[in-house]
């Protein structure tokens, strides 16, 4: 298994199969920097030519206004560079956590809710491309803009360079101290935004019980206080925005009130913080734009710190441990033995103990056995081992003379067919529902599937026909079903599995989903799972499991 980290190792890759684009952003993001300390320059120069009582010369106002264009240009294109840059980041894990995927053992699936995935593949990812976006190249160059804004202040007026060395730190620490107090409200804000959002559907769902216990005041009171206090979060997060940009403008103003008192009392203050008219002009454009990037950076910051999270999360996906993967099919094919094999096999799932102590029974080719046994004793988990979703703790599990395990998901699916309890759509037509966007699978095998269950006629009444789209096509519960035993047999099977496929179906249905089994089941072997003794309709051999 590979241990290496997953953010790192797309960051690499990405540099890896774009250095061109990774070199663009940071030369764009460096020409950004530079452009931005340009225009002060030639405006100091154009006061200077007039406090000296000349004109100011048409190709320096053109200068002036070209540069700034040109920073504009670069200040959007930087944008850009990031937002791609980081979308090239997030797409690359995206793949990497599919890739993922696609190995993990069904235990890990047992074990985590779907939902705890998906939001790997949302909100983690969603965090990192934050990260870039908004947190490390973004930072890297507000703080680019900083020290060059700091360095060219210093040369112009010593004493203002050093009184701007001793502000920003403060400021910085300022910054960072609003920035977490507004956090913390907008967070109580969400919490009691959710809270609200569970609270209303909460009390319509037991309505008839709050009326019966005549709680209307107390639920009319709880919604009350929640909304409450969303508003306090909402009301503490907006003092702090108001109050912060006043305090950053009375700073910078502070600063260049300083600098003119210094220039103006003379002799070594003079000299400590004398500086010309257009440069006066000057360094007040630098010192306004030296308080923006900081408090960028503050935001920039808090946005690593949440992304960290995020990234260990995704690394602690990525580290999960993974199935055997097997290469493909044997040299010879699989063997002349039983269709299934189970030889002396102990499994349990988890550190649990164990569900099947010891089991072994064998199925010969175009056997048809049910077995049985109490709810819990581990039927289907006998179809998960032929699967190889499992492997046993103990023991062996043959499919054909061949490890379970070791049978490549390739090949699957023309080996086994699968019919469930219940019918899982999958986003397409009718058509793709049976076929499973299988290309060796064309629409006259899917036809025939459809007519060897009973449901072709049925399709061709639906408005676009096999085209329908799944989500479009009002099946009832018993034609679901008949699709999940066509769309078991489209890739013409040697394997039925059937596990407690009639379950929810009522008898009428049940005969006639028996029925279409009865007719998918010939010349295969089927090995269905059911507290019911033969569900394919015909004769068989039970195996009692438990």
């Amino acid at each position: 298994m590979n241990r290496d980290k997953g953010l790192g190792r797309v960051l690499r890759r990405v540099i890896r199969t774009s250095p061109a684009a990774s070199v663009l952003t940071a030369l764009v993001i460096l020409l950004s920097v530079a452009a931005a300390l340009l225009p002060p320059l030639v405006l100091e120069r154009a006061v200077n030519e007039l406090t000296a009582g000349r004109g100011i010369p048409l190709g320096l106002a053109f200068w002036y206004l070209g540069l700034v264009a040109l920073s504009g240009l670069l200040e959007a294109g930087q944008n850009v560079m990031i937002t791609i840059f980081g979308q090239r980041i997030t797409h690359g894990l995206r793949s990497l956590l599919c890739a993922k995927l696609r190995r993990l053992p069904a235990a890990y699936f047992t074990a985590h809710e779907a939902g705890e995935t998906a939001s790997r593949f949302v909100n983690d990812v969603d965090t990192v491309d934050s990260l870039f976006t908004n947190g490390i190249v973004g930072m890297f160059a507000d703080a680019c803009k900083v020290v060059s804004i700091l360095a060219v202040i210093f040369v112009k007026s010593k004493g203002l360079g050093l009184l701007m060395l001793l502000v920003t730190p403060l400021l910085f620490v300022l910054t960072r101290r609003f920035q977490k107090r507004m956090l913390a409200a907008q967070l109580d804000n969400r919490a009691a935004v959710a809270r609200v959002n569970n609270h209303v559907p909460e009390t319509i769902r037991n309505i008839r019980t709050i009326h019966v216990l005549r709680r209307e005041r107390y639920m009319e009171r709880r919604y009350g206080e929640y909304i409450d206090e969303s508003y306090r979060a909402t009301d503490r997060s907006n003092f702090y925005d108001s109050v912060y940009s006043p305090i950053v403008i009375f700073v910078s103003a502070l600063v260049v009130s300083v600098m003119m008192v210094g220039a103006a009392l003379g002799g070594g203050f003079r000299a400590f913080f004398g500086i010309s008219v257009g440069t006066a002009v000057a360094v007040i454009a630098y010192v306004g734009k030296a308080f923006g990037p900081i408090e960028s950076i503050g935001m920039e910051i808090q946005n690593i710190q949440s992304a960290v999270a995020g990234v260990r999360r995704i690394d602690a996906f990525l580290a999960e441990p993974e199935r055997r993967m097997p290469a493909g099919a044997a040299p010879g094919g699989y063997a002349d033995g039983p269709a299934a094999e189970l030889d002396r096999v102990d499994f349990g799932y988890g550190s649990d103990g164990d569900v099947l102590r010891k089991l072994s029974f064998r199925v010969e080719k175009g056997e048809r056995v049910t077995l049985t046994g109490r709810t819990g004793a581990g039927k289907s988990t006998v179809l998960r081992l032929l699967l190889g979703l499992y492997e046993p703790r103990a023991g062996r599990v043959t499919v054909c003379g061949r490890e379970a395990a070791e049978i490549p998901d390739g090949e699957k699916r023309r080996l086994f067919g699968c019919v469930e309890q219940s019918f899982h759509l999958v986003r397409g037509t009718v058509a793709e529902q049976i076929s499973l966007f299988d290309p060796e699978i064309g629409r006259e095998k899917i036809e025939a599937a459809a007519k060897l269950v009973g449901l072709h006629e049925t399709i061709l009444a639906l408005p676009e026909g096999y085209d329908t789209p799944g989500d479009r096509a009002a099946f009832s519960q018993g034609q679901l079903q008949l699709l999940s035993i066509a769309r078991a047999v489209a890739a013409s099977p040697e394997i039925l599995l059937l596990d407690e496929m009639t379950a929810n179906l009522d008898s009428d249905t049940e005969r006639r989903v028996l029925e279409a089994l009865s007719r998918a089941a010939v010349g295969r072997t089927v090995i269905s799972v059911s507290h019911r003794l033969q569900p394919s309709g015909a004769a068989g051999r039970t195996i009692p499991i438990g």
